[in-house]
C-alpha cells in the first residue's frame, strides 16, 4: 500500500509542478485556475503521505 501511495503522491506531484509550468501558456481566462489547481495538487501530494501512511501501517 506504500507503494501505491507513493506512486498517486508523485504522479500529484509532477502534474502540479506541470501545471505551475503551463499556466501561462494556456488561455489568459486560465491562468489563475490552472496555476491554483497547481498549488492544490503538489499540497495534496505532501498531505496524502503525512496524513495517511501512518494510519495505513
Amino acid at each position: 500500500m506504500k507503494v501505491v501511495m507513493f506512486l498517486v503522491s508523485l504522479i500529484l506531484f509532477v502534474g502540479g509542478l506541470a501545471a505551475f509550468g503551463y499556466a501561462f501558456d494556456v488561455a489568459p481566462e486560465f491562468h489563475v485556475p490552472v496555476f491554483a489547481g497547481g498549488i492544490i495538487a503538489v499540497s495534496l501530494s505532501l498531505a496524502l503521505p503525512f496524513h495517511l501512511l501512518e494510519r495505513l501501517d
